[in-house]
Order: C-alpha cells, then structure tokens, then sequence
C-alpha cells in the first residue's frame, strides 16, 4: 500500500470516530450535539447521514391554540326563570278563568214579570189562575249567564244533562245552588216550581218545614198521572221577584204574598197538563202520556189507558179554553 492510500484510510477512519462521537454525547455532557446540517452552514462530515429536522408536534399546535370566551345569550341566561315565570302566568290565567266563571251569574233577566195583582179566586170561580208570561222558547243551548225576557221565567233555555237539568224534585234550601237554567227544564215536562226570595218567611226554618209538608203530600200530575218526586215539586229560593212567592208551570205565574199550599194544589191540577176543546194535550210541550187526537163519544171513556177518568176532578172538561194566551192579564176562559 502507497502513502497516499495508507493517508486517506487513516483520514477515513478518523472522520468515522469524530462523527460517532458527535452523535452520542456522553452522559451529563452539557456540550451541545453535534447535528449535520445541509444547505447553508457546514457540510456534514464525510460518511454521517443527515438527520431531518423534527415536524413540530400536532398535540403541542393544539395546547397553544386559544380559545375564544363566548358571552351566554339572554335566553341562555336566564333560560330557567323565564320557564318559571311562563309557569306562574299560565297557571294564574287558568285560576282566574275558572273564577270568573264560578263568580259569574247564572242567569240575567231584561225585565221582572209584574203584571196587575191576581184577583181573588173563590173555589167556584171560572177565572184561571195565575198570568200567561210570553214563551221565550225551550232550547238547550244554555250561555253564561243564561238571560230571560222575564223574570221568574215560566220558559225559556235550559240545561239537558243529566243532574243539572231537569233537576231532582225536592224542597231547596236558600243555600243550594239551582236557577232556572235547571228547573225550567222541569217545566218543559210539566212540573210544578214554587220559588220563594230569601227575604220571605219560606226561606225560614218554619217556611222550610212548611215547604217539605207540602212536598210529603204533592199529588200525582192530574192528566198523565206522573208520580210525585219524579218531577214535581220543585222548591228553590229565587229573588228576581216582585212578590215573595211565586208558583210556575209552562208559561205561566201564580204570585203569592203568603204562601197556600191548597192554592198552590189547585194551580198545578188546573195549569201543569191542559187539554184542548178536542181532547188533545196542549201542555206541557213535551209530551208526558198519549192521548187521543179527538174526544170519545158518549158511549166511550174519555180516558186513555194509564190517566185519570173523564169524572176526575182534577182533569179539565172538554170544553176547556186552547193554550194560554200571552197577555198578562189572567185569562177569562174556564179551567
């Protein structure tokens, strides 16, 4: 081997120990790592690799991003208290709802029913009793409140349900809370009402008592022969009067200043179910029994099956007068 060679190994082999000296510093040696570079700067050593520089770490970029503070929407803020006031309001308009129509009244009349005082009625006297109030109708659509042309209405809308309409017969204390939009429907059937004001001596504990005697001993209705209870009498309190008692049956008043239950009998066996010049019911409006169309001949009874006989005291003679006519003034026909 030359010089020349035996110089370039040794070159070599030098080279070879500096550069893996450089790359593997000694354990605590603060000298700084040699690294090769490229480009600009040193060139690296003969027979060493250059090292690419290290990508800067993804999860370090993510760490020194910074994040923006987003201030919360209103409604965000107070998303909580907005719920509960919405809560609060709702429940407030549904309590005044049902208040106001529990406080509302029941029923409105446009005029009290005062017609001249009744004249006396001996016993065999042909007048009939009472005054014809004009018929306000007999429908079923009841509105809050209900509102009569008169008062105490002897017709008009009135409740169809069950409990509310027609009510149960029985005497009624001051306190109960009955109107006409439920008894009228009784008299549609052709119920006695007897109504008395709170300021009278029928809403009294004596007037109370009187008022159950009177209903312990009711008849039945003196064509259809309905029994007592299923839908007379009636007794309420009512204070849209002109008078302390008022007796009812379809379009007609009986007033009273003091109560007679005898009167009160005679009213409702005369006025609650009427036939007309033929035989045929005229009232109530809504038929309790059937009748015939036309009155039987001599030789016939003039009584259908289940009524009373045609010498019933309580029934009304053939000859008796057609509906009630609607004039205040009591009519001069015979009962």
């Amino acid at each position: 081997m030359s010089k020349e060679s035996r110089r370039a190994a040794r070159a070599a082999r030098e080279s070879r120990r500096l550069g893996a000296a450089g790359s593997r510093p000694a354990a605590g040696d603060d000298a700084p790592r040699a690294t090769s570079t490229t480009g600009a700067g040193a060139p690296a050593a003969a027979g060493t690799r250059a090292r690419p520089p290290a990508a800067p770490s993804a999860r370090a970029g993510r760490r020194e991003r910074v994040r923006r503070y987003q201030e919360p929407t209103f409604l965000e803020k107070y998303r909580a208290l907005l719920i509960g006031i919405a809560g609060v309001a709702v429940l407030a308009v549904v309590v005044g709802v049902v208040f106001i129509g529990a406080t509302q009244p029941v029923y409105a009349c446009s005029n009290l029913f005062d017609p001249s005082p009744t004249p006396t009625i001996s016993p065999g006297s042909s007048t009939r009793l009472g005054f014809a109030e004009e018929d306000m109708g007999n429908s079923h659509a009841v509105s809050r409140p209900q509102k009569y042309l008169y008062c105490p209405p002897a017709s008009g809308n009135h409740i169809n349900a069950s409990g509310q309409g027609p009510i149960a017969p029985r005497v009624y204390k001051p306190t109960d809370n009955v109107g006409p939009p439920n008894w009228v429907h009784n008299l549609e059937h052709g119920a006695l009402v007897v109504l008395y004001r709170n300021d009278s001596p029928g809403a009294t504990t004596a007037g109370l008592q009187a008022f159950q005697q009177f209903y312990d001993t009711f008849p039945s209705s003196p064509i259809c022969k309905i029994a007592p209870g299923v839908l007379s009498p009636v007794v309420a309190r009512f204070d849209s009067m002109t008078h302390p008692y008022a007796l009812l049956v379809w379009d007609r008043v009986l007033f009273m200043d003091t109560w007679d239950p005898a009167l009160a009998i005679r009213f409702y066996n005369e006025e609650s179910e009427r036939l007309d010049a033929n035989g045929v019911l005229i009232a109530p409006p809504e038929k309790q029994c059937t009748l015939p169309s036309a009155s039987p001949g001599p030789s016939e009874s003039a009584a259908p099956s289940g009524s009373p006989a045609a010498s019933d005291s309580a029934a009304p003679s053939a000859d008796s007068s057609v509906a009630p006519s609607a004039s205040p003034e009591p009519s001069p026909s015979a009962s």
